[in-house]
């Protein structure tokens, strides 16, 4: 049995039949806690507890799949490009809400840490929660984080701002796709993006955008705060 599962495909169709059956769950009951990576991400780690499957084989059963991420997120220019007028026009806007954005979700992070007294590692760790794992997790382990705290801060995020991102915009009354999309991309990076991109094709655009500029910032800002823990 154990040498069954770590036949390199099919951790790859695992992982894809989980993930639809989340779709499949989703359009059937229309509520958020059936988001497809959330209920996919639970599904795998009960299949992988069940049978005992090493992590490591999972892992590397993945890669190719994890290697598509890549182009996956460059993908999302595309949207840009499309609605490349629209960004222009509302440029100023949406780089001032993603400073503002970004620069307060990492100094109340930085804060609510210090004032719990987290240990520096798990500071560093959680600091870059809300970028892309191909920039938070470099960061984190660069400045002495845990990588896998990292990643699994940067997933719980986005999943969360995937689920909840269109129920707070109606509480808050945010109905103009531009400032929709800011918050996407800031505050939920690509998991968030691919939320906004269900919303409209601007939102979908202008979280691109934020989540770029997000990513960026957080890069420079990232050292000064990691110094302060």
């Amino acid at each position: 049995m154990t040498e069954f599962l770590r036949i390199s495909i099919l951790p790859i169709a695992l992982t894809l039949a989980a993930f639809r059956i989340g779709q499949l769950l989703q359009n059937k009951w229309k509520t958020p806690l059936f988001n497809p990576t959330l209920i996919g991400t639970v599904l795998m780690i009960a299949f992988l507890l069940v049978t005992g499957m090493d992590m490591a084989d999972y892992t590397v059963g993945t890669a190719k799949l994890s290697w598509l991420m890549t182009p996956a997120t460059i993908s999302l220019a595309i949207p840009m490009y499309e609605q490349f007028q629209m960004l222009r026009k509302n440029l100023k806007a949406i780089v001032i809400g993603v400073v503002s954005g970004a620069v307060t979700c990492l100094v109340f992070l930085l804060l609510g840490c210090l004032l719990l007294r987290f240990d520096p590692a798990l500071t560093v760790s959680l600091l870059p929660k809300s970028v892309t794992t191909a920039i938070g997790v470099p960061l984190s382990e660069l400045y002495g984080g845990m990588g896998g705290v990292t990643t699994a801060a940067i997933i719980v995020t986005g999943i969360f701002a995937n689920m909840m991102g269109p129920t707070l915009c109606k509480l808050f009354h945010i109905t103009d796709p531009v400032a929709q999309g800011v918050a996407f991309g800031t505050a939920g990076h690509v998991i968030g993006t691919a939320k906004a991109n269900e919303v409209s094709p601007l939102t979908g655009a202008v979280s691109s955008l934020s989540l770029v500029v997000a990513g960026l910032l957080t890069a420079i800002l990232f050292p000064l705060l990691a110094g302060a823990v």
